[in-house]
């Protein structure tokens, strides 16, 4: 395991293992504070995959045991979804640092150290969730994704869609081991083939390792924060499960009667039908006066589908940062939505092996291919950094837009526009989940 990469004096790195559990959890509790205590933590099974995780602990003749300063970890996601295929991409994630180690250049470190392994492991891109919104654009991640909060009303009016009324609904406990398989099996065909257009969607990664699989179906009632047990709604068609959602359900009363709320923590569909068939249940449930899905896509069927779109609370919330790791693999990795041939001058004061010109050339839909080009930087036809090309990479942030706010230079005419037009998809790049 590389762990060269140099810290702030009187710090340094040492490999993680499952015996560090508990103080995994408890710097955690530290960073991102929790009502639950570490012991009760301490009985799910952890989400990490413990060989790519990295503790920061103070130098010197402190023991291994004592308590971390910083950690980092990131999951193995070998078929992240990017426009029209999959890449090896490092899902970066439990990031934090003890406060009382803050501000010491510890964070910036450890992205260093993570970006390095990624070039070791041959990730050409990483992605992330941000706590927070302005910490990792200086590392060179861009927004590459949004979804939509919405919390609809009890008895929210959908529109008709033909084939709806024939699917048949199940709604039991959530069980890993009669659910898992279906639920795996629905969300990855969801995201290879959205809407049976045979376009994928970008983003759309799966929990890929025995341990992520393990954490996902733990359930225990110290986190449910008032909410029932999970339950799970499966909707199917002529005996074939077509769509499922996960949820809880909680009951408060007023003077008025019953006031429940139904948590939504994934909804899935395979087509339009089976959509409008999930929804239309969970919007309906008794006793309850509202539904709150977690996560929907900015193009999922449900926004289109509510006759009183209005009358739902919508809110635009950044989904999944990209960071490009290795330009000319993830460049060539990915398909293009038009015909393209371009410069691109790149900057990326973190990775040096990044900085240069690009030649990209590509076929709408098609192969593409990216080398070095010899062209100067001032000559090229676009100029962007690193981080707005992680934003516009998994095609929902349009290149126009960013140039727009001064972000992307275009030096030749027309190529801009080429070039977005390229760079986007008709599918809006989202993840399901948090990581």
């Amino acid at each position: 395991m590389r762990l060269d990469t140099p810290l702030p004096d009187g710090y340094r790195f040492r490999p993680l293992t499952a015996d560090d559990h508990h103080d995994v959890l408890d710097l955690d509790a530290w960073a991102f504070p929790v009502p639950v205590e570490t012991e009760e933590m301490a009985k799910m099974p952890s989400p990490l995959t413990w060989e790519r995780a990295v503790g920061v602990q103070v130098d010197g003749d402190t023991p291994d045991g004592s308590p971390l300063a910083a950690m980092h970890a990131s999951y193995p996601f070998t078929q992240f979804p990017v426009p029209g295929g999959t890449l090896p991409t490092a899902g970066l994630t439990w990031v934090g640092v003890h406060p009382q180690h803050r501000r010491r250049g510890l964070a910036s470190a450890m992205i260093d150290l993570h970006l390095a392994r990624c070039r070791e492991r041959g990730e050409p891109l990483s992605a992330l969730y941000a706590a927070e919104y302005a910490i990792y654009g200086r590392f060179g991640y861009g927004r590459a994704a949004d979804d939509v909060r919405v919390t609809l009303p009890r008895g929210a009016a959908l529109r008709d869609v033909p084939g709806a009324s024939e699917h048949t609904v199940r709604i039991e406990h959530a069980d890993a081991e009669r659910h898992r398989d279906l639920v795996l099996g629905i969300h990855r065909a969801a995201g290879q083939d959205v809407g049976g257009l045979g376009l994928n969607r970008p983003g759309w990664a799966g929990p890929e390792t025995a341990e992520l699989q393990a954490h996902r179906w733990y359930d225990p009632a110290a986190f449910r924060q008032g909410f029932e047990s999970r339950r799970l709604v499966v909707v199917e068609r002529d005996g074939e499960p077509r769509g499922y959602a996960l949820l809880r359900r909680k009951l408060d009363w007023d003077v008025t009667g019953p006031r429940g709320t139904v948590n939504v923590a994934e909804a899935v569909a395979l087509d339009t039908a089976s959509s409008r068939a999930l929804w239309g249940v969970l919007v309906d449930l008794d006793l309850m006066s509202e539904t709150k899905p977690f996560l929907v896509a900015p193009d999922d069927p449900l926004l289109s589908l509510l006759v009183d779109r209005r009358g739902a609370d919508l809110r635009i919330s950044d989904n999944v940062w990209v960071r490009v790791v290795d330009v000319p693999t993830a460049l060539a990795g990915r398909r293009y939505a038009a015909d393209l041939d371009v410069t691109l001058a790149v900057t990326d004061t973190r990775l040096p092996d990044n900085e240069g010109v690009w030649h990209l050339r590509a076929e709408a839909f098609g192969p593409a291919s990216c080398t070095a080009s010899e062209t100067a930087a001032e000559e090229a036809d676009l100029a962007l950094d690193i981080r707005e090309l992680g934003a516009a990479y998994l095609g929902g942030t349009a290149l126009t837009a960013l140039a727009a706010a001064g972000l992307v230079t275009e030096r030749t005419p027309e190529s801009l526009a080429r070039a977005s037009t390229a760079f986007g998809w008709p599918v809006a790049p989202m993840c399901s989940w948090v990581f």
